[in-house]
């Protein structure tokens, strides 16, 4: 598969995310990986440019280019922020370091914005199973949950965990279908509501610390266009 070569040498972070970082594991949670990858800056100097995010090489493990995460963070993307705030890292070099040294640049009043366009999305799949099935995806409502939570708790105090904590056995009652789909819902509007109010005095900066990022990537492509490794050929995109 293409780029499996670059996850594999040039890996710089890398994590697990999903339900086990969440503090939402069982029994039969999968283990979902994600990382970060440093692209050689020679090869950008090709028509062909190497790829901006990669699946695999393993079961549940995606990786996205340094340049394309820092991306996606700075716009507030929820499953990035996320990543960068997982408490199992499993690995993590001098580069991956410095990203995650970073992890407040990224963070601004924005989280607002995207937080709740993402749960307005999934609320929307929610409630089109719900038209066409009778009943929710119970595992996804407690996602959702999961995010209000998380997008309230941010706003409130500038920094995002995203362990759930003392809402655990509460979530886990969700996701068995313990509730009913009213008082679900209940709790949804609530937490949207207090993430509402909680972004109106919010302690995060209106925007993301764009310029650090930048100099952060600037440095990592020059000393990567500087080392003494030979421009790699074509089996490195392979």
């Amino acid at each position: 598969m293409p780029g499996h070569d670059l996850v594999r040498r040039h890996t710089v972070y890398s994590c697990v995310m999903g339900s086990r970082a969440f503090g939402l594991a069982t029994d039969g949670s999968d283990t979902d990986r994600r990382g970060v990858y440093v692209a050689p800056t020679a090869l950008f100097w090709r028509f062909t440019k190497p790829p901006t995010h990669v699946e695999g090489p393993g079961e549940e493990q995606f990786s996205w280019e340094l340049e394309r995460f820092c991306e996606l963070a700075l716009r507030a993307n929820p499953n990035l922020l996320e990543c960068l705030h997982s408490p199992l890292v499993e690995h993590l070099d001098d580069t991956g370091r410095e990203l995650l040294g970073l992890r407040d640049a990224f963070l601004s009043r924005q989280v607002h914005a995207t937080f709740s366009g993402y749960a307005a999305q999934q609320l929307h799949k929610i409630e089109a199973d719900i038209r066409n099935h009778g009943a929710p995806r119970w595992k996804h409502a407690m996602h959702l949950l999961r995010l209000l939570i998380s997008a309230r708790d941010v706003l409130r105090t500038g920094e995002l965990r995203i362990d759930v904590g003392e809402h655990r056995e509460r979530l886990l009652t969700v996701k068995r279908g313990e509730v009913s789909w009213d008082e679900a819902r209940a709790w949804m509007t609530a937490l949207h509501d207090a993430a509402d109010a909680a972004a109106a005095r919010s302690p995060l900066p209106s925007e993301p610390d764009r310029a650090r990022v930048e100099d952060f990537l600037v440095r990592v492509r020059r000393a990567s266009a500087g080392a003494s490794d030979p421009v790699p050929q074509g089996p490195e995109l392979q």
